[in-house]
This record gives C-alpha cells, structure tokens and sequence, in this order.
C-alpha cells in the first residue's frame, strides 16, 4: 500500500496523505536526471562566440530575446524540482562572478549524462559521487596551472571584457569599444588595489545609437527638478543632501484654529509662508546651489528656492541619495538649520538633460568621485536590454579578473587541458571510481565540443583537432570567420577570469552530485 507500512499485527500504518505521489530508486533518480539534462540542452546552442538567441515570451505577451544563460533560465517558467536545483545553480554562479552560468549548466547536464549510463550499468551512486569529487578536484589543480603569468594591465583587462560580451548583441558598438569603457569604469573606483564595484552604476536610455553609450565621472539618476524655472546647468556646486520634509510641520495633536477675521487668516498663512521661505533662506545663506531632499518639498517652498537660483529635487531614494552623497562628499543632514560648511558636498558639473520624455541628472567630476556611470544608449528596448546584459557581463568579467588575479585562455582551451590533467590522474585511482573520474573528463570536453558546433564546425573533428593543438601548445575554437578555427586563444587575446572557471567546476559538480544521490522523491498533491 503506497503511503503506509504494515505493522507486525498487520494493521497498515499510514505514513504519508493518501494524495501524495512518490518515485522511489532508479524511476527518480531517472526523471531528475532527464529534467536536468533538459535545462542543459535548453542554453546549449547559446554558447560560444556564435551562440543562437532564444526568444522568452511571458503570459502577459512580454519579449525578451538574448543568449545571456542567466536570463534565460531566469525567465524560463521551471517547475520540475531537479531542474529547478539546476536553475538555483546557475544563480549562484551569476552572483559569485557574474559569468559562466551557460558552461556550468551544460557542465552539469553532461556530468548527469554520464551518471545516467553509470547507473543503467548498476554502478552505485555514491560510487559515481566519490569520483566525480575527486575528479573536481583534480581538475581544480589543473586550472591553477593553466593561469597565464601575464600583468593584469588595461589592454589584458580590455581583452577580458571583449571575451565576455563576444557573441552578444552590442548594437552599433564594437565589443572592443564598449570593452574600453569597462576597463577605464572599472579603474575609476579602483584605490590601493582594492576596487569597491558597488561604486558602477549601469544606466540605460533608448533613443540614441548605441555608439553613444559613455563612461560618466559621476552619477545619472532618473530625476526632474522640481520646477521648471529652476536651473538646468550648475556648474562648482555646492551640494546638500537633507533628510527630512521641506513643508509645514504638522502638530503632534489634534488641533482646531477659530478664524474670527480677515486678518487673523492674513496672520495664519504669512506665518506659514515664513516657515517655507525659512527652509530655502537656510540653504541660500549656506551657500547650497543643489539640494537633494529624501522628503517633500511644499510647492511653495520649492518657489522660493527657485527664486534663490537652487536647483532641488526632492523624494529621493536612499540609494540615490547615497550615491549624491558617495560622489559629492556631502553628509545626510536630518535638518537645514545651522548646515556647516563640512556638511555640504561639491561638483563640477549637474545637468539636467532631457531625452525623449525623460529627464535624467548627471553628476559629474564630484569631490569625493568614487562613484562612475555607464551611461549606455541603443535604439530600440530589446537591443537596449542585450546591451545592458552585455555590459553586465563585461564588468562581471574585469572584476573576477582583476579580484582574483589571474587569468586562463579561453575558447574552450582550457577545458581540454584540464580534461587531460583529469584522463592522466585517473590512471592512479582504484576501483570504479576511476570510471567516473574519466567521464568527469569527458564531460569537460562536451564545452569545446558545444563551441565548435555552434561555431558550425564538426563537433567531433573540432575536438581532435584541439587536442592535437594543445599537445604541442596551445589550442581553442576562434570564430573570427564565418566558420570557426583552431588558434592559439592567448595570441588573439581571447582570455577568461580563472574565478569564473573555479565556480563553474565547482557549481556544475555539486549540482551533478546532488542529483544523483536523490533516490526518493515524494510529491505532496
């Protein structure tokens, strides 16, 4: 009886709700390696600098068209437990260096493969676990010897990005320009070897060509002055940065005012009058030519700042205010009376820019500059929303880099080498762990076999070939043509994060192993 166990006076004993559904031994470990597989093959042909597009369409009709693997799978509607595993995966690849999920989902989808024939063969599961883990680490080992020992100056940093973002859309941008920004972002927030990446800000506007995208010495933030007679361009600003409401207070208890006459009302609203024109004064006589408010600003109010010649705006974000404040130096007053000159921030410039119906502000060449924009243009929404992935990942890349120190050739070369180290390694394990620590080899193979088909290549004649290169030196899949080669990745300045490649290891394997060993899967209905 499915659900219960027999007790030894042979009255069943229900253990689970009579609904329930459950796959016990090889059925489960079959359906969670099959939906697995599926998520693999769902990213596969998107790989590599020739790497198809998929086109997500959602309930409500929205479009998104990309061959990022993280968006992909993102937007993908998984229900399937094991295959969701996958997906979580690959999110954690995408937030521990921001690239790789693609390989790491392909990865893991081959190692579930070989598990598979492993296990129609009766080899054991744990047996298949043991040796993949070895197998990862052998294959760790090996990539920290293929890290090149080369300075990680601008133009290896500006190869770098270029590698992450070939084969996405940039637009009217080359990958090679867009790359430049990168770098040069990237060094803007860098100080004593440290690079504080939560100072890159990514800013998108359609309208424009995509080869206006632009590296910005500040900060762009999506606000309109309060009043249109204000100011446009105010160039050495003094900036403040207040945390409160610029309106009248309102009391603490409930309480009624009896206007008996003209005057007595006259009286009432010039004193409220004093309270807004007071807020604008204090800025005035501190000297502030910009004010950022997190609160609201009475119409009034904000009249007399605009007579004042202040630019202000109000109702702004914490994280907006925190970049005013990261870029200007200025501190979060809680009130406008009695500011100090050490509260205020500066900039060079702040201009308030229209495009189309939006208005955004620029903050440039601030005191404290420890901010930095990409300021990225493209002319429709879809090719807007590629480009952005696109810089993502570029920036994701220069980081890894440049946080790890260290680089390894690229276009599935490095695969083949470490699959080598691993086939070699094998040859001194006992048992038949050996047998899965030779399929964890041929499993890393299945990324240059994955590049070169999409490249056009035949998979198999590729792979031989790169072999062949990497005895005798160094050899990966280019698609600097229309079909692709074998060339030397180094000398063509095709290079990956070695941080990138350690968690695609690492990820891909946990996520293998931890679907192999499930042998019981039980559904609540």
């Amino acid at each position: 009886m499915s659900g219960s166990q027999r007790m030894g006076g042979g009255q069943p004993v229900f253990i689970l709700n009579e609904d329930a559904e459950r796959t016990q031994g090889k059925d489960a470990r079959t359906t969670n390696i099959t939906a697995g597989k599926a998520i693999a093959e769902s990213v596969r042909t998107t790989l590599g600098p020739k790497g198809m597009d998929k086109m997500l369409v959602s309930d409500s009709g929205d479009v998104v068209i990309t061959n990022d693997g993280a968006t992909i799978l993102d937007e993908m509607d998984i229900e399937h437990p094991a295959a969701q595993m996958l997906v979580e995966v690959a999110e954690s690849q995408e937030e521990a260096v921001g690239d790789g999920t693609t390989s790491a989902a392909i990865l893991a989808g081959q190692l579930l493969s070989e598990a598979e024939d492993f296990i129609e063969d009766e080899i054991h599961p744990t047996t298949i676990v043991e040796g993949f883990s070895q197998a990862r680490d052998i294959a760790l080992d090996a990539l920290d010897e293929e890290v090149l020992d080369v300075d990680l100056d601008d133009e290896l940093l500006t190869k770098v990005a270029r590698s992450s973002m070939t084969g996405k859309g940039t637009g009217g941008i080359t990958a090679e320009a867009l790359a430049e920004s990168i770098v040069h972002a990237v060094r803007q927030v860098e100080s004593e070897g440290t690079v504080h990446d939560e100072n890159i800000q990514i800013v998108t506007q359609a309208g424009e060509s995509s080869s206006a995208t632009e590296v910005v010495d500040g900060v762009v933030i999506d606000e309109e002055p309060l009043r249109e007679d204000m100011p446009r361009l105010v160039e050495d600003a003094t900036v403040a940065v207040v945390d409160t409401d610029l309106d009248t207070r309102e009391a603490e208890a409930d309480v009624e005012y009896n206007v008996q006459s003209a005057s007595q009302l006259d009286t009432a609203i010039e004193a409220e009058q004093q309270e807004l024109r007071q807020y604008a004064d204090a800025l005035a006589d501190a000297g502030v030519d910009v004010a950022f408010v997190t609160g609201d600003v009475a119409d009034m109010t904000a009249g007399f700042l605009a007579n004042a010649g202040i630019l202000a705006f109000d109702s702004l974000s914490s994280d907006d205010a925190d970049a005013i404040t990261r870029t200007t130096g200025a501190s979060r007053l809680a009130t406008v009376e009695d500011i100090e000159a050490a509260d205020l921030g500066s900039a060079e410039s702040l201009s308030v820019e229209r495009f189309g119906d939006d208005e955004l502000l620029f903050v440039s060449g601030g005191a404290e500059a420890e901010a930095v924009t990409l300021f990225v243009r493209a002319g429709t929404a879809h090719v807007l929303d590629e480009l952005e992935r696109a810089v993502n990942d570029g920036v994701d890349a220069v980081l890894a880099a440049a946080e790890s120190g260290g680089v390894v050739p690229g276009a599935g070369c490095t695969e083949v080498r470490i699959a080598n180290a691993v086939r070699s390694a094998a040859a001194s394990i006992e048992g038949r762990e050996q047998l899965a620590v030779e399929a964890f080899a041929d499993a890393l193979d299945s990324i240059p076999r994955t590049i070169a088909e999409n490249t056009g290549m035949d998979p198999i004649d590729a792979l031989v070939e790169v072999r062949a290169a990497n005895e005798s030196g160094r050899g990966g899949i280019l698609a600097e043509s229309e079909r692709g080669t074998v060339e030397d990745p180094v000398e063509h300045g095709v290079l990956d994060p070695v941080a990138v490649k350690r968690e695609v290891l690492s990820s891909a394997t946990e996520a293998a192993t931890m679907i192999v060993r499930i042998d019981d899967v039980i559904s609540a209905e």
